[in-house]
């Protein structure tokens, strides 16, 4: 699978500009583009960078001379809407959204090209400074709300916590709610890729994917949403669990579908995974409560060390069923279950349907008592 990494805080690309060689080609029909570019306080003769947005970085596209007035032009064709960068080096630079028959007039001041950029004739790169905007703005106030949270969680401040974690997933609801507004730009398809965990918000990320299937069939980015979510619709609330059946710790094996007719949590952890380790003594604690009530947990390890694995379960007194392949990352456990980070857990029903997905900490135990008082 590709990763797009989180190219929206433009200043964190990364940008190989060693071997960047020319690629003109010129405007030809319907499918070309050009970029009419001015730079205030630019150096003379100094060359300019297009770079075109690929899988796991920005790619060298074109290549342009600044003239005595500041200004430079490319030209060239695309095959479907994407995103570009133009730059004069790896620490600033404008992101554009190219499409068929684009005319951009770009100006900018070359010491802060993307704080200063004006663009003209593309509104979807105008689209995209917004939600870049938007995106900075949003990751700022985060990061104010995760230090309160933890204060107030240390402190024992459970409605103040509640109220900061609200204001958060309001903070996530703003972001959320740009990208539907613009279900047929490539903006909203490149940001519902890099900004939805569809992890955690499985329903939004596959409203937008069906709304972007009609919208945008053919960009890279429709593609890869799509094909990020196809794996997960198994896994989603609601779904029958898939099985899981993997060895145990004895040389045995045993299966997920074992336990039907009790609540069950599947927990994938690891020996060498510290918030996992740290998270069991509460889970050993609300296991030891509910496991005469109908309650079972189902730990699938995804070590590959044996011996740790099995210390691991001996030291944090973890009594309930495990298995693993010792496979690590590859195993098939984790493959199925789209398991990119740790600790993950799962809940399912008697009927081994999937009623909750990742809760941890309190949000657990108020779910165990909910379902099993």
């Amino acid at each position: 699978m590709k990763n797009y990494k989180n190219y929206l805080v433009v200043a964190s690309a990364v940008v190989l500009l060693a071997g960047c060689q020319g690629n003109k080609s010129a405007t030809n029909g319907e499918n070309g583009y050009t970029i009419q570019g001015k730079l205030n306080n630019a150096t003379s003769g100094s060359d300019i960078y297009l770079f075109e947005l690929e899988a796991q970085q920005f790619v060298p596209r074109d290549t342009a001379t600044i003239a005595d007035n500041g200004t430079f032009n490319f030209e060239g064709e695309v095959a479907e809407p994407s995103l570009y960068r133009v730059t004069l080096d790896q620490r600033d630079g404008v992101i554009l959204v190219l499409d068929k028959a684009a005319n951009i007039k770009l100006e900018a001041d070359a010491k802060d090209l993307n704080g200063t950029s004006r663009i003209e004739g593309s509104e979807d790169s105008k689209l995209f400074q917004e939600l870049n905007k938007l995106v900075n703005e949003t990751q700022m106030k985060k990061m104010g709300l995760e230090q309160r949270f933890v204060q107030a969680t240390e402190e024992g401040k459970t409605e103040e916590a509640e109220a900061i974690r609200a204001e958060y997933n309001a903070l996530q609801q703003n972001l959320k709610d740009f990208l539907a507004k613009h279900p047929a730009s490539v903006v909203s398809a490149f940001g519902t890729l890099t900004l939805i965990d569809p992890a955690t918000d499985f329903a939004f990320a596959d409203s937008m994917s069906t709304m972007l299937s009609k919208n945008l069939p053919n960009s890279k980015y429709t593609k890869e949403l799509e094909e990020r979510l196809k794996g997960m619709r198994s896994t989603t609330v609601g779904q029958v669990a898939p099985e899981i059946t993997l060895p145990t710790p004895d040389g045995g094996t045993a299966s997920l579908s074992d336990l039907r007719g009790k609540y069950v949590l599947i927990d994938f952890w690891a020996s060498w995974c510290g918030p996992c380790r740290k998270e069991n003594p509460n889970v050993v604690r609300m296991y030891n409560e509910y496991k005469d009530k109908g309650f079972e947990i189902f730990g699938v390890s995804l070590d590959q060390n044996r011996e740790k694995w099995l210390k691991a379960i001996a030291d944090d007194k973890l009594t309930w069923p495990h298995v693993s392949d010792l496979k690590g990352w590859e195993s098939a456990a984790a493959s199925i279950y789209n398991i990119t980070a740790i600790p993950q857990t799962i809940l399912l029903d008697k009927e081994g349907r999937i009623i909750a997905k990742n809760l941890r900490g309190k949000e657990l135990e108020d779910k165990l008592a909910e379902i099993l008082k």
